[in-house]
């Protein structure tokens, strides 16, 4: 509290003595944004915009109508490596979108258990079974031989990408 009393009469007398002197300089003030735009996706003109059950619900429904897109425990307090995990998932996401070139649907879901790691989605069968299946041993030998511990992928087909929309915006 003392400091705070010094603070304020240092302060304050410089504050009226700089206003005073006739400067062209002003105070000046902007209304508080309250608006939360992040995680939000704007509406188009014509309303085709498509969105999937994930995307169409704001952030703060997280844990109640959406769920997490990285199941992990490294973010915990006294955590060994949140950071090494965090770089580790966006690499996946982009492995997997590159690999499965146009062909995810949703978002990529990572889940960690012990020394395994689960990656989930859903994929357009855009391409033959004997292609998928190739590109799914693919994937899980290379990052399993990356990550250093086994990599299981869960995908699961949808005949068209609209397949997938929950709305248009």
């Amino acid at each position: 509290m003392n400091f705070l009393k010094k603070v304020t009469t240092q302060v304050l007398p410089m504050a009226e003595a700089h206003l005073s002197l006739g400067n062209n300089s002003a105070l000046h003030t902007s209304a508080v944004c309250c608006r939360v735009q992040s995680g939000r996706y704007r509406i188009t003109v014509k309303r085709d915009r498509p969105l999937t059950y994930e995307m169409a619900n704001p952030p703060h429904f997280i844990g109640h109508r959406k769920s997490w897109n990285s199941w992990n425990t490294s973010t915990l307090k006294d955590a060994l490596r949140p950071s090494q995990t965090a770089i580790e998932d966006v690499f996946i996401r982009k492995f997997i979108t590159g690999t499965w070139h146009a062909l995810v649907c949703s978002e990529i879901i990572i889940k960690r258990q012990h020394n395994m790691i689960r990656i989930a989605a859903i994929i357009r069968q855009a391409i033959s079974a004997r292609k998928m299946y190739f590109l799914i041993g693919y994937t899980e030998e290379l990052l399993s031989y990356w990550m250093q511990c086994p990599v299981t992928l869960e995908f699961q087909t949808v005949a068209d990408k609209k397949d997938v929309v929950f709305k248009y915006i």
